[in-house]
């Protein structure tokens, strides 16, 4: 799988970021909330990341 970075909220590897892939998928690395209270399947799981990421990311496509 080809990753290709978005964007991320510092210039370390341990922030919030963004990926897309050459499958047409996007990645997310995140911290994972322990305190969500939804039933999540054992195979998924949930990554909180800042809004402001999303915004820097995906800009004005998002409401394409």
């Amino acid at each position: 799988m080809k990753v290709t970075m978005l964007a991320t909220t510092c210039d370390m590897k341990d922030c919030p970021t963004i990926y897309e892939t050459d499958r047409g998928t996007i990645l997310v690395q995140g911290e994972t909330p322990p305190d969500h209270g939804l039933d999540i399947p054992a195979h998924e799981t949930l990554v909180e990341v800042p809004l402001d990421l999303i915004m820097r990311a995906f800009g004005d496509q998002l409401g394409a």
